[in-house]
C-alpha cells in the first residue's frame, strides 16, 4: 500500500530538507517549551530559544485529565515505526510531531503523516496552536519541486498542503502555494490536492494566485466563535476569513470550499449554530469539528470536554443546514481521514447535482 503524505497546517499539517533532532513523540512534552535542535543546509534554524516565547509570562493553566472517549493508545505497531523511520530518513517535518497531534498513533501505523511547506515557525501567535512562534526563514525556492517528487514517489492519490501563517511575506506565501500545486500537477497528474491556507489578512491579491492555481479543496479554519477571537486567535479577523472562503466559491465555483472549527474552548451551543450558518451563507462545502486539546499549560485553558453525543447532534444539525459532508467527533481534525473524505464529498456533490437535475427536468 502506497505511502499517504498529508501536508498539514496544526494537526491543521511540507516537505522540508530541514534536519532535525530524533525527537518523537515521546519527547513532545519537553518540546513544546523548548525548540528543537536541527540544521538548515549549513546554518542552524532560526528557532527562539522557547517554543512559544509570547506565552511564557502567562500564568500556569493546569491540563484537565481526559475522558475515556478522548483517550488514545500509545503507538506499538511496527507501521508506526516503518513511518517514523521514512520521516527520518527524508528529512521531513510532520505536524503530527510538531502539534502533538492526538491521532498520530493511527496515522502513521497506516502510513499517513503530515507535513508543513513553508518553514517550522509561525508568525501567529494563537493561543491554542502548538507551532513555534517567531521570525521564519527566507522561503526555500526548492520545495514546490521536492514536495512534487516526494507525491509522485509515493503514489499519492490525495495530499493535503498546509503552511505556518507567512505575515512576513508580501503575498503571504500565496505564490509558494500555487508553486507547490503546480509541481504536484506536473509530477503526479492524477492526484488531488487539498490546501489548508492562512487567512492571507492584508495581502492584496494573493489568494486570487492561490485559486488560479486550481487546488481541488480550498480549506481554511474559522477556528471558533468570533467572541472567542480576541484570546484564540488574536492575529486573525472572523469575517475576513469567512469573506475570504466565500471569495474563493465566487472566482472558482468548482473548487470544494472546507472549513473547521474547535469546541470545548467556552463557546456555546447556539454560537457553534451561528457559525454553521455563516459558513453555508459563503456556501462551503465540508465542515469539520472536533475538541480543543491543551497542548501545554501555557496554552488555553480546556473549558470541558464536549461529549460523543453532542457532536453526533452539531452533525445532524450541520447536515440539516445543507453542508454536503460533515466530519464532527471529538478527534476529527482537518486532514484527519482527507482522502475518504474528499472521494464522499465529490459523491455526494454529483448525487445533489443529479438530484437538483432531476428535479428541474420534472
Amino acid at each position: 500500500m502506497a505511502t499517504r503524505i498529508l501536508i498539514d497546517h496544526r494537526a491543521g499539517g511540507a516537505v522540508s530538507n530541514a534536519s532535525r533532532r530524533d525527537d518523537g513523540p515521546s519527547n513532545l512534552a519537553a518540546a513544546h517549551l523548548a525548540g528543537h535542535g536541527g540544521e538548515h543546509g549549513d546554518q542552524p534554524l532560526a528557532r527562539p530559544t522557547l517554543r512559544h516565547p509570547e506565552k511564557a509570562h502567562r500564568p500556569d493553566n493546569p491540563i484537565k485529565r481526559k475522558p475515556d472517549w478522548i483517550r488514545v493508545k500509545a503507538p506499538t505497531h511496527p507501521i508506526y515505526h516503518e513511518t517514523r523511520s521514512l520521516m527520518r530518513d527524508n528529512k521531513l517535518v510532520t505536524v503530527c510531531e510538531e502539534a502533538a497531534c492526538p491521532n498520530i498513533g493511527e496515522c502513521w501505523s497506516q502510513r499517513h503523516a503530515t507535513m508543513m511547506i513553508m518553514g517550522e515557525i509561525c508568525t501567529r501567535a494563537c493561543s491554542f496552536c502548538n507551532i513555534t512562534t517567531g521570525l521564519p526563514r527566507a522561503l526555500d525556492a526548492d520545495e514546490p519541486r521536492r514536495v512534487g517528487d516526494a507525491v509522485a514517489k509515493l503514489g499519492l492519490r490525495h495530499v493535503v498542503i498546509t503552511s505556518v501563517d507567512r505575515d512576513d511575506l508580501k503575498d503571504g506565501g500565496a505564490r509558494h502555494f500555487a508553486e507547490t500545486i503546480a509541481a504536484i500537477r506536473l509530477a503526479a497528474p492524477e492526484t488531488t490536492i487539498e490546501i489548508l491556507t492562512p487567512d492571507f489578512l492584508r495581502k492584496d491579491g494573493a489568494l486570487e494566485v492561490v485559486v488560479a492555481a486550481r487546488p481541488d479543496v480550498f480549506n481554511h479554519n474559522l477556528e471558533t466563535a468570533p467572541r472567542l477571537y480576541p484570546s484564540i486567535r488574536p492575529g486573525a479577523r472572523y469575517f475576513h476569513s469567512l469573506r475570504l472562503l466565500d471569495r474563493v466559491k465566487a472566482l472558482d465555483p468548482s473548487i470544494f470550499t472546507k472549513s473547521g472549527v474547535m469546541v470545548g474552548l467556552g463557546e456555546s451551543r447556539g454560537e457553534v449554530l451561528q457559525v454553521m450558518d455563516d459558513m453555508r451563507s459563503a456556501e462551503i462545502d465540508f465542515l469539520t469539528i472536533g475538541q480543543y486539546l491543551q497542548p501545554t499549560v501555557k496554552h488555553a485553558a480546556v473549558d470541558r470536554f464536549v461529549e460523543p453525543a453532542e457532536f453526533e447532534d452539531y452533525a445532524r444539525m450541520a447536515r440539516s443546514k445543507g453542508f454536503l459532508l460533515v466530519s464532527a467527533t471529538p478527534l476529527t481534525r482537518s486532514s484527519y481521514h482527507a482522502d475518504r473524505d474528499f472521494a464522499q464529498l465529490r459523491d455526494a456533490r454529483n448525487a445533489r447535482l443529479q438530484t437538483n437535475q432531476q428535479a428541474f427536468g420534472a
